[in-house]
Order: structure tokens, then C-alpha cells, then sequence
């Protein structure tokens, strides 16, 4: 994974450490930029309450109550948590300009946020992320 420009990760690891506590699936999307296929992630439709967190080092990323409906396949958010929780880069990949959306804690790659698509949300923003890179912690109430 290219290196998130002018930005220090708080956690570290050798990428033999993440391949450890990760399984194959976590390390290609998290460590290496993959993307899980569109409709099969554990959280497209869930409205559980509570938030999610980088499955990778457990920062808060994503509360429930800034996700949304987007249909494309992947949970969508129209914002993080908190201003500090992401970190954003360009992602030239596959032929065109995106914008990658990676934990500011670890530099896990989560997903990409797309603008003015039109969504009736407060930022119209849609932070498309990979099941696989959160992990749901509910509400206790």
C-alpha cells in the first residue's frame, strides 16, 4: 500500500504482524487496497444501531446513524465519525481518479468517498465502504 502523504499512522505493524492477526480476505482489502465483491459484505443491509469500527485496529470510524441506503452494493455513510477518524488520497487505480478512504489510525484501506451523486444526505457524500474493513459494535441499550 502506497503511503498516505504528510499523515503518521498511530498504530504500526510489519506486514508479516497484519498478516497474522488478519485472515486472507482482511489482509488483501485492509493492507492492500482490495475490494470485496458488490452484495456480499456482512453489513450492506444492516440497520443495527451503533458503530463501526476499523476491523483492522478498532478506532471508531462510522456511526449507524450516518449510514444510508445507497444501493450500489457496499454500506455507505454520508460521514465519519469524527473529522480525525479518516484519512483521504487519491486512488488513480483501474483507469480513473477516486478518492480512497483509509483509517487514520493503521492507513487500512476502507473504501472510497464519491460527491454530488445526488443523495438526499446532509454532506452528499457517500462514503462507499468494504464490509470487511469494519467491524459492528451495538448500542448496549
Amino acid at each position: 500500500m502506497k503511503p498516505v502523504v504528510g499523515a503518521t499512522p498511530r498504530v504500526v505493524k510489519s506486514e508479516q504482524e497484519w498478516r497474522a492477526e488478519l485472515n486472507p480476505t482482511e489482509f488483501a482489502v485492509l493492507r492492500e487496497g482490495a475490494t470485496e465483491p458488490a452484495w456480499t459484505g456482512e453489513y450492506v443491509d444492516t440497520k443495527t444501531t451503533g458503530v463501526y469500527e476499523c476491523r483492522a485496529c478498532g478506532a471508531e470510524l462510522f456511526r449507524s446513524d450516518a449510514k444510508f441506503e445507497s444501493h450500489c452494493g457496499w454500506p455507505s455513510f454520508f460521514t465519519p465519525l469524527a473529522g480525525e477518524s479518516v484519512v483521504l488520497r487519491e486512488d488513480r487505480g483501474f483507469g480513473m481518479v477516486r478518492t480512497e478512504v483509509l483509517c487514520a489510525s493503521c492507513h487500512s484501506h476502507l473504501g472510497h468517498v464519491f460527491e454530488g451523486e445526488g443523495y438526499a444526505t446532509p454532506t452528499d457524500q457517500r462514503y462507499c465502504i468494504n464490509s470487511v474493513s469494519i467491524k459492528l459494535v451495538p448500542d448496549e441499550s
